[in-house]
């Protein structure tokens, strides 16, 4: 409730509003109007004294009329007849010789929300256009902005629009940003201001004029400007250059989106633009403001998409502080996975050691994950660190860690040694379902090397009746089948336990389907198990190790930068919107309809960047039948023919970033003399149904 009181607070304004004694006295007249917006404030309806209120708004004095204007503007709504009273008032504050009062005026005539509103107005913003205060002009251009946004069917006049370009070139910076931000309201079904060369180039001119807001509004709108020649293009960069380096990161930021889009052909400018633009970004990642320092750390991993190298010197300002929020050191993180070298990874993975102790567990999971994506490259190093995480004895360490683990040995299989050594005498009962997932998984993919596989297994399978996770309960199934391959007399008889178990008494579907589904295939014979289970064509020999997510082209993401894109987790991949950039040819599955292992020919030849359709191509009788003439374990052999012009690294990294885009990983690819080219994908989507793999073959 109010503290000013309810009804009989509004009564007592009423009649000191109406007391000729009250209205004689200045000072006492302001102290009540000032009492009733005080009222107003604490969500106290006094719409009774709206009439009185108009009589208020006919005085000399701004305050009160600042004050009176905010009441009516707020209560105008309600009383819409009386608000015409106060048109005449306004419109006669129009033309006063105080150009505070005039803008006042204007302001709050575009902000009484009436409708028919625009007759009364539309004369005095004409006019506002051409009055002599910059203030008066600032307000005029915003008011015809309002006046369409409040009546959008009703059409601007031809000559106020053309008033409004003419104010592009006003000498008030304010103004000439105000004009830019109305031509884009008012314009929006046109496709908003028109930008010519001469306009272009006087924005620019005028651009360190502007405040910090002002100039990140106009380099925005010259995102749709491009020149005409490449001398053009030259003298807009000398001009963009200061700017690139402001310590104002919204202007650093658009500055650099700018750059991009206009050098979208110039690889090299784009790389010294970014170098460029370190400083600054570096400046805003060790920013006071926690919101700005993680909208700078997700730029800054946008840029290490391309330039993995652009931060490397400057790793540690990515290290974390003690009282930062978990999500900026997850962030850091992150960044710190993408700069490891030869010359800076002991200190890396020592820090990251560090925070995996770290009271927030989100941030300590996040730590362990990052010491494994590091181990991809450093396996020793990292294989260290986890296998003494272990014995900390922690929940949600050790379930992290074997997360980890599981993650890392399929990508390294030579890590397998050192993960059995590290599961041998494994007591811990962990509560975690994932990590008891990962653990499972494990003890089913090396139970031959750990020699007390088959007790933990027991120890699982006694406990199933009160496992709640079906996730669990699937991977035990495949854990015990896999281990009996290996060690059947151990695990015979567990294993038809937990068999009974699933096929009889479990009520989840999956489960039981999954449990079905093995003993079927018991019956199928031991070899016909193991070809499924542990089968599949193995690797051609040329192939590399997986070494990294290659380079990006950054038109990949230039469209992107400076928008909210890069600060949500699922950030997409946005291709250049260039329009002077041919269009990319697409992969359908069309293309690869054929019986496996016979190469496929795309019907064009490609001269640019490769993209993946992922809406599906085929009807699912059609998609069934194909999928059933792969045989289990079964590599799809798919050969580009390529016309490059001499643009064979541009064609490969192409080709990954297209089907990265619909969710097929790189595992690894010949060196890149070889001819013809290779590399080994397979779909993150099917690894619940069948290891699927795609051989590729780039023809240049």
């Amino acid at each position: 409730m109010p503290y000013l009181g309810g009804e009989h607070t509004v009564r007592e304004l009423r009649r000191a509003l109406s007391n000729p004694n009250v209205q004689a006295d200045h000072l006492r007249y302001r102290n009540t109007i000032h009492r009733v917006i005080r009222v107003m404030s604490q969500g106290q309806d006094v719409s009774g004294l709206y009439s009185e209120m108009v009589k208020a708004c006919a005085t000399v004095d701004i305050v009160q009329k600042k004050l009176v204007y905010v009441f009516l503007c707020s209560y105008a709504s309600l009383n819409p007849e009386l608000s015409l009273l106060v048109i005449n008032t306004l419109r006669k504050d129009c033309s006063d010789h105080n150009p505070m009062v005039r803008s006042l005026a204007l302001r709050n005539m575009c902000n009484l929300r009436l409708p028919g509103l625009s007759q009364y107005v539309q004369q005095p913003l004409t006019v506002g256009l051409k009055d002599k205060a910059a203030c008066v002009r600032r307000v005029a251009v915003l008011g015809w902005a309002k006046i369409h946004t409040l009546q959008p069917n009703t059409e601007i006049d031809v000559a106020v629009v053309n008033e409004l370009y003419g104010l592009l070139r006003d000498p008030d910076p304010v103004v000439m940003v105000n004009c830019l931000r109305a031509l884009e309201e008012i314009l929006q079904e046109e496709g908003g201001v028109a930008i010519n060369k001469p306009i272009a180039h006087h924005l620019l001119n005028r651009l360190k004029l502007c405040d910090v807001w002002g100039q990140s509004e106009v380099l925005a709108v010259l995102q749709r400007y491009r020149p005409r020649s490449e001398d053009e293009l030259f003298d807009i960069l000398s001009l963009l250059d200061p700017a690139l380096l402001s310590h104002h990161a919204p202007v650093m930021a658009a500055t650099l989106r700018l750059f991009l889009s206009l050098c979208s052909t110039l690889p090299a400018v784009c790389m010294s633009a970014l170098e460029r633009a370190r400083g600054p970004l570096l400046a805003a990642a060790g920013s006071t403001s926690r919101e700005l320092r993680y909208a700078a750390l997700c730029h800054i991993q946008l840029l290490l998409r391309s330039e993995p190298g652009l931060m490397g010197e400057h790793y540690k300002r990515f290290f974390c502080g003690y009282a930062e929020p978990p999500y900026i050191k997850q962030n850091k993180m992150q960044v710190l996975v993408e700069l490891v070298n030869d010359d800076n990874v002991a200190m890396v993975l020592d820090e990251l050691r560090g925070y995996c102790t770290d009271v927030n567990t989100e941030t300590s999971q996040t730590a362990i994950s990052a010491i494994g994506s590091i181990g991809r490259s450093y396996t020793d190093r990292c294989l260290a660190i986890l296998t003494g995480l272990l014995g900390l004895k922690q929940e949600h360490i050790t379930s992290a860690v074997l997360q980890t683990l599981r993650d890392l040995v399929w990508v390294c299989p030579q890590c397998g040694d050192a993960v059995c050594s590290a599961l041998e005498g494994w007591e811990d009962n962990l509560q975690d379902s994932q990590g008891r997932g990962a653990l499972l998984w494990l003890l089913g993919v090396y139970g031959d090397r750990v020699s007390g596989a088959p007790y933990l297994l027991e120890d699982c399978i006694d406990g199933v009746r009160s496992e709640v996770s079906a996730e669990v309960k699937t991977e035990l199934l495949t854990a015990t089948l896999r281990l009996f391959l290996s060690r059947p007399a151990e695990t015979q008889d567990m294993m038809g336990r937990l068999l009974v178990y699933c096929i009889e008494e479990e009520v989840d579907m999956c489960v039981r389907d999954q449990a079905l589904l093995y003993y079927r295939l018991l019956h199928c014979g031991i070899e016909e198990v193991r070809r499924v289970l542990q089968g599949g064509r193995r690797s051609d020999p040329s192939l590399g190790p997986l070494i990294g997510r290659p380079p990006e082209p950054i038109s990949q993401w230039a469209s992107s930068f400076n928008t909210l894109e890069p600060l949500t987790l699922g950030a997409s991949t946005v291709g250049n919107s260039d329009p002077a950039t041919p269009k990319p040819s697409t992969l359908t599955p069309n293309t690869m309809t054929s019986t496996p292992g016979d190469p496929h020919l795309p019907g064009d030849h490609l001269s640019g960047a490769l993209s993946l359709s992922v809406s599906p191509a085929l009807i699912p009788e059609e998609f069934e039948r194909l999928w059933l003439q792969l045989e289990k374990g079964a590599c799809l052999e798919v050969c580009v023919c390529v016309q490059s012009f001499g643009v064979k690294e541009d064609i490969k990294t192409s080709l990954q970033v297209a089907l990265q885009l619909v969710n097929i990983q790189t595992l690894a690819f010949t060196p890149p003399n070889t001819h013809p080219w290779r590399m080994m994908e397979f779909d993150i989507l099917f690894l619940c149904v069948c290891a699927v793999c795609v051989c590729v073959c780039v023809c240049v």
